[in-house]
């Protein structure tokens, strides 16, 4: 009943890429997640393999902090998200004296692994039962 959570920030690739790479492993075991990210054409995916290799290192050092056993082939990615980060703001020389503003993302990405018991003992009252309006 392992949880660790890995974290980036302010790294530079769009959120947009960022997301289609994270898409790729949401679910799966960790170790199938870092087999596929190290084969993914896409420059976000170094990146991303290396937070899931940290996340990993995460759980084994929390679970010898609890004395928990802990197999790291039991490791699944239970969340994984990316946020946008700050936006750095240039201006490129066009023709005429103007000037056009280019925008350089960054990204906020975050990485939760589990074991499959940890993720049986949250909670399963998430669910809303509260009805909605009808909007005309």
């Amino acid at each position: 009943m392992v949880e660790s959570i890995a974290r980036v920030r302010h790294i530079r690739v769009t959120p947009q890429k960022a997301r289609r790479v994270v898409a790729l492993i949401k679910g799966k075991q960790a170790q199938e997640a870092l087999a596929i990210l190290k084969f993914a054409p896409q420059s976000a995916s170094e990146p991303i393999y290396k937070l899931v290799a940290s996340a990993i290192a995460n759980a084994r050092v929390k679970a010898d902090k609890d004395s928990a056993y802990l197999d790291e082939r039991d490791l699944y990615i239970a969340n994984a998200y990316v946020d946008e980060g700050t936006t750095l703001k240039r201006f490129r020389p066009r023709a005429q004296g103007r000037a056009f503003q280019i925008k350089k993302r960054t990204s906020h990405i975050t990485v939760v692994l589990a074991t499959p018991e940890a993720a049986d003992a949250a909670p399963a009252d998430q669910t809303s039962s509260t009805p909605r309006k009808a909007s005309k």
